[in-house]
């Protein structure tokens, strides 16, 4: 069993790419001082190959046995020795960003939180979670799918996602209630501040020193010439791959100017703001919950 793991659970859009890229950079150093590393190799990070797999939705009939002797096997396999402590970086544990086009806030965050309880190879010393207003969040997560794959006019699902019902203080309250941590610290996007200072908040105070940060800004939203010039491209009927749509955003970079592609209607952005706002005082008063604002 692991001397104990250290969760950075994103969220999406918080600059969770970036945070791994400062665990492969720090790797040696944090090696040294006695933690292994989890965490997946989608956006570019050297050295990711977590494959953490969790049910969605569409899986509520299968049984739980096998999501969690999978999640146990995956997790397992970036522990070097028994008494090691873990640090897992992995945005999608409470689910996808897919589902906010449905007016859904991570509908099988429950189950996929329990199983990983279960799968986890020691205690959760700490949990830390980053938190972004919501209509920032839905707007940033639109123009990301964007990128590689076509997708409705916004003011068609607007609608649906100004109006979820469900936010952060669930997510959290699960996190609480079915991982156990020893400490779970929420912070709000805007006091983020660097990932080599997200991390040192991550571990024991003092734990590990001299964490260096990322030189290259990862994950960054493409203009929005470039996504009009994409999605036509897909209206086409052309896919595209990575290079391709990569170079595609390289080319308009320099073309800044707001076109309005992804746009909440000043009611809906106030209406989201709001909720942050009454979400974050929900997350306050939460027992077991530190929140950094």
């Amino acid at each position: 069993m692991a001397s104990g793991v250290y969760i950075h659970a994103g969220a999406h859009r918080t600059g969770t790419s970036s945070f791994q890229a400062c665990l492969a950079l720090n790797r040696a150093r944090l090696g040294a001082a006695g933690y292994d590393l989890a965490y997946p190799g989608r956006d570019g990070a050297e050295g990711g190959r977590l494959a953490l797999r969790l049910p969605h939705p569409r899986h509520r009939k299968t049984p739980d046995a096998g999501w969690v002797e999978g999640a146990r096997t995956a997790l397992a396999g970036h522990l070097t020795a028994p008494d090691r402590a873990l640090i897992l970086s992995e945005e999608n544990i409470p689910g996808r960003m897919f589902h906010f086009y449905q007016g859904q806030f991570y509908p099988a965050a429950r189950r996929r939180i329990t199983l990983l309880s279960q799968a986890l190879p020691g205690p959760v010393r700490h949990l830390v979670y980053v938190v972004r207003p919501y209509d920032a969040l839905f707007v940033s997560a639109y123009r990301k799918r964007a990128e590689d794959n076509p997708v409705p006019p916004f003011a068609d699902i607007a609608e649906a996602m100004s109006g979820i019902e469900r936010g952060w203080p669930e997510i959290v309250t699960a996190f609480r209630n079915r991982l156990r941590p020893e400490r779970l610290t929420v912070i709000d996007y805007a006091g983020r501040g660097e990932s080599r200072k997200l991390l040192a908040r991550l571990l024991p105070e003092g734990a590990v020193t001299g964490l260096e940060e990322p030189a290259r800004q990862l994950n960054t939203s493409a203009t929005d010439a470039a996504l009009e010039a994409l999605q036509a491209r897909y209206a086409g009927g052309e896919t595209l791959a990575r290079p391709d749509w990569q170079q595609v955003i390289a080319d308009r970079a320099g073309e800044t100017e707001d076109r309005g592609f992804a746009r909440f209607t000043p009611e809906q952005a106030a209406g989201l703001a709001a909720k942050h706002r009454a979400d974050l005082e929900r997350i306050a008063a939460l027992d077991g919950v530190t929140l950094l604002a």
